[in-house]
C-alpha cells in the first residue's frame, strides 16, 4: 500500500463524523451535478460537522462565514485597501472562494440582513458571477469547481428570518438534519469518548431527548444539542456521577430563565437519576 493510501485510511479512521442519514452521498450527488445545497435543522445536530467532513473527504479547501446581524457586504465581497501609496482590494470570502473554486460554507444563512442576501444572490444564479462595484466594476466569474453549501436554523430560533424565495431556489438540493435516534446518538458519542459508561450515557441521551421534546412544544426555553450529550459523556469519563454530570451539563443552563424553569428541569433530572 502506498503512503498516500495509508494516509487516507488513517484520516478516515480518525473521523468523528457518523453519516447516519446518507447526507454525504446527497452532497456528493449535488457536487457532481453543480447544484448548491441547503442543510436545514436545529442547532447542535451536526450541520457544520457534516460540511467539514465532506470538504475533508473531497480534499476541498473550505471557506466559511457565519452570518449574523453584524455581517456586512464587505465580509462577503471585500474592501479597498491602501498599501505604500497604492490602492488594492482585499477579497472577501465569497470572491475568494469563487476565484479559487473552493467550497463555500454559508453558516446560519437565514440570520443575514437583506442587503447581504441580495449581494449573495447575484453570485449564486446560473451565471455564477458577480460584478465588483467596490473594484471598478470588475467581473468575477466562479471557477467550474466552485461549490456552495448553506445551513439554516428553523424559524423558531431567535434571530432567524424567512429566506427570500429567489435565494431559496438557488439551493435546490435540501437536506433535513434533525437529532438522530437514541441508538445513533450513542454511536456518535462513542466516536468522541474512549471509556464508555453505556447505561449512564443512554440515560443522558434520554434526558436530552426529553428536554428537546419539551422545547419543541414550548414547555421549555432551551433544547440541548449533541455537543451537550458528548460533554455529559466526557464528564462521566472524568469521574463525575451521572446525576452530577446531568445537572452540570443539562440542568444549570436553565437558571438563566429563572427559578421556575431551573426547578422544572432539575425535577426531571431527579426523577430520572434519583434523589
Amino acid at each position: 500500500m502506498s503512503d498516500q493510501s495509508e494516509q487516507s485510511v488513517d484520516e478516515s479512521e480518525q473521523s468523528t463524523y457518523l453519516d447516519w442519514n446518507n447526507s454525504i452521498n446527497i452532497l456528493d450527488s449535488a457536487f457532481e451535478k453543480g447544484l448548491f445545497v441547503l442543510v436545514i435543522g436545529p442547532k447542535g445536530t451536526g450541520k457544520t460537522s457534516l460540511v467539514r467532513e465532506y470538504a475533508a473527504q473531497k480534499s476541498k479547501k473550505l471557506e466559511s462565514i457565519n452570518f449574523s446581524l453584524r455581517t456586512r457586504e464587505s465580509h462577503l465581497i471585500g474592501t479597498k485597501s491602501l498599501s505604500e501609496g497604492s490602492i488594492g482590494f482585499d477579497e472577501g470570502v465569497l470572491v475568494k472562494s469563487m476565484k479559487e473554486g473552493s467550497m463555500l460554507y454559508l453558516d446560519e444563512l437565514n440570520a443575514a440582513e437583506a442587503d447581504v442576501l441580495l449581494r449573495l444572490d447575484e453570485a449564486l444564479d446560473d451565471r455564477r458571477q458577480i460584478v465588483l462595484k467596490e473594484s471598478d466594476g470588475q467581473v468575477i466569474k466562479a471557477d467550474d469547481s466552485w461549490f456552495a453549501v448553506a445551513t439554516i436554523n428553523p424559524l423558531t430560533h431567535v434571530g432567524t428570518k424567512e429566506l427570500p424565495p429567489q435565494l431559496l431556489s438557488r439551493f435546490p438540493v435540501r437536506i433535513r438534519l434533525d437529532y438522530p435516534p437514541e441508538d445513533v446518538e450513542y454511536k456518535i458519542i462513542k466516536k468522541h469518548v474512549k471509556n464508555l459508561h453505556e447505561t449512564e450515557i443512554l440515560q443522558g441521551i434520554k434526558l436530552a431527548n426529553t428536554l428537546r421534546q419539551a422545547s419543541a412544544v414550548e414547555e421549555l426555553y432551551y433544547s440541548p444539542s449533541m455537543r451537550e450529550t458528548i460533554a455529559y459523556a466526557k464528564l462521566l469519563e472524568g469521574g463525575s456521577s451521572a446525576k452530577e454530570a446531568a445537572k452540570i451539563v443539562f440542568g444549570n443552563v436553565y437558571s438563566q430563565w429563572g427559578n421556575v424553569e431551573f426547578q422544572k428541569v432539575n425535577d426531571i433530572i431527579t426523577s430520572m437519576f434519583g434523589s
